[in-house]
């Protein structure tokens, strides 16, 4: 969750950076570093995004007997 909240940050900040601000600083051009922030915090939010996917997996137990199935899913415990 940490990682998703760090992209949208990035990303905010990257577009604050590049929209609304000028920065005169030598060698740092404010529209560039706007879009690097903007891209990191995408790319950021879009690992966090598949780490969270990927952790959800849904645990299933299917038990037979003649006659009778039953499967159980269930998500596994939390980290």
């Amino acid at each position: 969750m940490g990682a998703i909240v760090g992209g949208i940050i990035l990303f905010v900040l990257g577009a604050i950076a590049r929209f609304a601000l000028e920065i005169d600083l030598p060698g740092v051009d404010s529209g560039m570093l706007g879009t690097i922030l903007m891209v990191a915090g995408g790319v950021l939010f879009l690992v966090g995004l598949l780490l969270m996917l990927r952790s959800r997996r849904t645990v299933v137990n299917t038990q037979s007997a003649p006659g009778h199935t039953v499967s159980e899913r269930r998500d596994p415990p939390a980290r």
